[in-house]
């Protein structure tokens, strides 16, 4: 079955998407039957491109690695294109999956979240890598998404390609989470690795990680624990049924952590991580981020570098962990084309 994609939004994931489809094409279509045509791409640095014949991704591709716009598109540019809007876009372009991939605010969810809430009223089902909309709008949107038998998906906005929600939607359908807890941030992971192999204080494994790519200029929303707290709360929303706002919990970082506590934690057989954690209390659902020390026995002692890993606490399988790559270009790509698969698995005739 062919499904004709919009997409919202061409840097990083965009690009992975893309290539992935490119690449995938033939074999996806044979093996799956999914076939994918992208009709429109919007985008609020490099413009918008509606060709409704299909874009030739090799063609695109070739012009988003120069750096140039989307008027660079060979075949001549689009006259409704140009200057055309994310919405004008959702409503014109025949798109039967939006795939919303732009930047993330995590104190609103704007404007990731008005344009899946109008692709979700226009008909169209939504894939996101967004973690704003998610962690703000996750009940209004999946519940919009069921008033218009369309789906709302966010694989990549936990642990990027990792699959965490495809997880509990198929290969451990049936279970009861009683608690989750894992490493959500590699940029932390990285540098409290740094410190403990390489000996390095925390300012200087941060700037490694900032040379590397794995910490923005401004690290403040990954070391002081916001980035993982936004994930902590799509989880306790999304598997434990809650209904938290990152506003409703305060994270703590790794900022205020010493070369010499990590090497301490080694030598008494412990491991400093940031631990994201949300569980069934008596009073609710309980959330945080904290730095802890565990014990070298615990499967999350183990993980290293960037990776990030989830252990869930289960009525019927007990702890389960799961583990892998938390970020990247192909990563998330693949988070966004999973969740495609699932709505042709689920919605495709």
């Amino acid at each position: 079955m062919e499904y004709k994609i919009g997409m919202i939004g061409c840097g990083t994931v965009g690009r992975g998407l893309m290539e992935i489809l490119l690449a995938k094409g033939p074999a996806l279509k044979e093996g799956l039957g999914f076939e994918a045509r992208v009709v429109a791409v919007t985008d609020k640095l490099k413009g918008s491109l509606v060709v409704p014949e299909g874009i030739d991704l090799k063609k695109i591709l070739a012009v988003l690695e120069k750096g140039l716009t989307l008027d660079a598109y060979p075949g001549g540019k689009n006259p409704q294109s140009g200057a055309l809007l994310p919405l004008e876009m959702i409503e014109t372009c025949g798109a039967d999956i939006i795939a919303e991939m732009t930047y993330t605010d995590i104190k609103t969810g704007e404007p990731a979240s008005g344009y899946i809430e109008k692709a979700l009223r226009s008909g169209k089902h939504v894939v996101t890598s967004n973690k704003g909309p998610a962690a703000l709008h996750y009940h209004a949107l999946k519940k919009l998404a069921e008033q218009n038998d369309r789906a709302f998906r966010i694989e990549g906005t936990v642990m990027s390609g990792t699959p965490v929600f495809g997880l509990f939607e198929c290969g451990l359908a049936g279970n009861e989470v009683r608690e989750i807890r894992g490493i959500l941030n590699g940029t932390t992971n990285f540098i409290l690795t740094k410190m403990e192999e390489d000996g390095m204080e925390y300012a200087e494994a941060l700037k490694l990680a900032q040379k590397l790519g794995y910490a923005e200029a401004d690290p403040t929303a990954d070391v002081e624990g916001f980035d993982a707290l936004a994930k902590v709360v799509i989880l306790s929303n999304v598997l434990l049924g809650a209904s938290l706002k990152p506003s409703d919990l305060k994270p703590e970082g790794i900022s205020r952590i010493a070369r010499a506590d990590v090497l301490q934690a080694k030598k008494e057989g412990f491991r400093y991580k940031l631990i994201g954690f949300t569980r069934r209390g008596p009073a609710g659902v309980e959330a945080g981020v904290a730095p802890q020390k565990i014990p070298l026995s615990d499967p999350l002692a183990g993980i290293m570098g960037a990776h990030n890993a989830l252990t869930f606490d289960t009525d019927l399988m007990g702890k389960v962990t799961i583990s892998g790559p938390g970020a990247g270009k192909t990563e998330t790509g693949f988070s966004i084309l999973s969740d495609m698969l699932a709505i042709h698995r689920r919605h495709g005739r």
